[in-house]
């Protein structure tokens, strides 16, 4: 059977009844499409080690219970609560509560304090404006009329 095959690679591709041939353009004429179409950068992109942190913030978010968590921190007066207050929340024990939590902190959305036998939560402002920067938009070009 592989003898059959082999002897089948050298046909030549047929082209579809009412189908034109492909018309290939040259690199050079490639590169200056490209260039003619290219759109202006309007802000740095990340590095690689800022997307590493980036990913590990947005990976920490991607579970519901810690965006849930993130909610009930930023939601409050002062913005902090203590552990206590997060546990009641949820139909979840207190270790997997402080799972989460621990993801979140190690992530660099939130930060904690302890206070005798309580710890209290809060967001880190700054992780959240740079996840918050990746995600918008950037403002359109003015134009002078």
């Amino acid at each position: 059977m592989s003898a059959r095959i082999d002897e089948r690679q050298d046909r030549p591709m047929s082209i579809q009844a009412g189908r034109e041939a492909l018309d290939l353009i040259s690199v050079a004429r490639s590169r200056a499409v490209a260039e003619a179409c290219a759109i202006p950068l309007v802000r740095e992109p990340i590095d690689e080690a800022a997307a590493a942190r980036l990913a590990q913030a947005f990976k920490a978010l991607a579970d519901p219970v810690r965006l849930r968590l993130v909610s009930l921190i930023g939601a409050h007066e002062g913005g902090e609560v203590c552990v206590c207050e997060l546990t009641d929340a949820f139909d979840l024990t207190q270790p997997t509560i402080s799972h989460h939590l621990k993801v979140l902190r190690e992530a660099g959305i939130i930060g904690s304090e302890r206070r005798g036998t309580w710890v209290y939560y809060r967001l880190e402002p700054a992780a959240l404006e740079r996840m918050g920067a990746l995600l918008t938009a950037p403002e359109p070009p003015l134009t002078v009329s």
